[in-house]
């Protein structure tokens, strides 16, 4: 399938893009190179694979949310850059 130059100013329009005259032509073969490509990959052959969703057997490893006492309230203050009252400050976020 070979694109036009008007084809090219039209989805140009449609997607709000300004496209100076002397770069239509690079838009056009760009466009072209692409669409050369995903006619290659729509022939590839795919008779007799199965379906792949993802490529390894890795999956998310939830754990139970249990809430943990910490005692030792020093070391972790000592993390803080900065402290007031024995609670972190942080800077102002909204004026």
């Amino acid at each position: 399938m070979q694109i036009s130059r008007e084809e090219i100013l039209h989805i140009a329009k449609l997607a709000n893009l300004k496209i100076e005259e002397g770069e239509v032509d690079q838009y056009l073969l760009n466009l072209q190179d692409i669409l050369d490509f995903a006619n290659i990959v729509g022939k590839a052959p795919v008779e007799g694979l199965g379906e792949t969703i993802g490529s390894n057997d890795s999956y998310n490893v939830f754990r139970k949310d249990e809430i943990v006492k910490f005692e030792d309230k020093e070391l972790l203050m000592a993390n803080a850059p900065d402290q007031e009252r024995n609670m972190f400050k942080i800077p102002k976020v909204i004026n």
